[in-house]
């Protein structure tokens, strides 16, 4: 166990688990050790935790000097902790009473927090200014209103995660704390790592990520990732099912020299909320939710397998979306001669929500009749991108689909199914051609 030695002397322990970047993990009370964090719900997977036994608890040592403990003193051991780790700035995660220790030290020391992630936290900061808040505190040890201006002017984004049955405190006490930070502080109604590990990970792994940003559509909070300069002429990249946004990386890399380029993680995918319904519909239900806000006025949509299916049914139903469309191996909204079998889950961990699968394949067996009359509606430039005889949709349907729609060009690329994957300088061509 490392150990390293407090500004007044007191030999302090920490633990580490996991690979990536630091984050420091401070463990909530009272005289709790921060063993009970165990692996944080898997996020030891995507960082390095350190885990901080506060002095006289776990293998840390009790000081000599009592007081020390009160947590405006406490906040002395955190920077050297940061020091001993020999980090500019830490990632700053607390759970429960350290809410009061995390914001102290951010109010104390804000240049050097890169970020706050507060669970349920029983920070006090927010209380009204009339309330004492130096609970146990030495006299003028801590001004209340000294720290709510520091942290007023933190620079640093803060995530607040409240339970939405847990008592310290309810997401409307969190959504008031939130409100004392400037810079992208959220309040939610998240179940801590041990009530759903899966949704904690994503949403604090998305949160860390300074690549990964978040927006609220129809409901659901997508990650979505961004290339290109802002002012460039924007366009909008759907994957398919099972993928995420990352999926696209080499494609919008190079489309970002003149594009600016927005990859969302629909829902139940990647780092976004995983709600746990899904559909085609509630897929382009998200993605005119996710373009309308980012305060676009029209983008070219290109869409891969599920991905461009949401694509051609917002570029029928919404056409003032879509600019120009472009629909890779889509599979065709058409009756089935022979119904799709019956799917078995993947043994491991999945980047998706299973159910995805299930509710997709049922629709794919059944799809609503009014998917494919409504092809014809679409009036943005259309380009259907076939996979070939390697792919697992027959080709021959993909030639009706884009006959319904008025206008539209399609393609062959014998690549597959993952053609954007596998031909990647083909599939830009297209694009280019195409004028994308």
């Amino acid at each position: 166990m490392p150990k390293f030695t407090a500004y007044d002397g007191t030999e302090l322990a920490y633990h580490l688990k996991g690979t990536g970047e630091p984050l420091i993990c401070l463990p909530g009370g009272p005289a709790r050790a921060a063993a009970y964090y165990g692996t944080l719900g898997g996020l030891d997977a995507h960082h390095r935790l350190v885990l901080l036994d506060l002095r006289g608890t776990g293998g840390s040592a009790e000081p000599a000097d009592p007081a020390t403990r009160h947590w405006y003193r406490q906040t002395d051991d955190i920077e050297a902790l940061r020091e001993h780790l020999g980090l500019d700035r830490v990632h700053l995660l607390a759970h429960s009473a350290s809410g009061n220790l995390a914001t102290l030290y951010a109010a104390r020391h804000p240049a050097r927090v890169r970020s706050l992630t507060l669970i349920a936290p029983g920070s006090r900061a927010g209380d009204d200014p009339d309330r004492d808040l130096a609970d146990g505190h030495p006299d003028g040890a801590f001004d209340p209103a000294a720290t709510r201006a520091a942290l007023a002017v933190l620079q640093a984004p803060v995530l607040v995660l409240a339970a939405p049955y847990d008592g310290g405190p309810r997401p409307a006490n969190a959504a008031e704390l939130a409100g004392i930070f400037p810079y992208d502080a959220k309040a939610d109604a998240h179940h801590p790592w041990l009530d759903d590990s899966g949704a904690f990970v994503r949403t604090v792994r998305a949160f860390l990520d300074p690549d990964i940003l978040g927006l609220d559509a129809d409901g659901v909070r997508l990650a979505y990732r961004t290339w290109g300069e802002e002012s460039a002429p924007p366009v909008v990249l759907a994957h398919g099912r099972g993928d995420s946004g990352a999926d696209w990386a080499l494609i919008a890399e190079r489309l970002a020299a003149t594009r600016r380029v927005y990859a969302p993680d629909f829902g139940g995918h990647g780092l976004s909320d995983w709600p746990g319904e899904y559909g085609f519909e509630q897929f382009r239900n998200q993605l005119s939710a996710f373009i309308r806000g980012l305060g676009l006025d029209g983008v070219d949509v290109i869409g891969h397998s599920m991905g461009a299916v949401a694509a051609f049914l917002l570029a029928a139903d919404e056409p003032e979306l879509v600019d120009r469309l472009v629909i890779e191996e889509p599979p065709p909204p058409f009756p089935l001669d022979t119904p799709r079998p019956l799917a078995r889950r993947e043994d491991g961990e999945l980047g998706f929500d299973w159910p995805v699968v299930l509710s997709i394949e049922a629709e794919l067996n059944a799809p609503d009749p009014a998917w494919s009359e409504r092809l014809a509606a679409i009036e943005a430039p259309t380009l259907v991108i076939a996979g070939g005889p390697g792919s697992h949709i027959p080709q021959e349907r993909l030639a009706r689909l884009a006959g319904r729609i008025p206008g539209a060009r399609l393609i062959t690329i014998e690549a597959g199914h993952l053609i954007h994957e596998t031909r990647p300088e083909e599939f830009l061509a297209a694009l280019k051609d195409f004028g994308i």
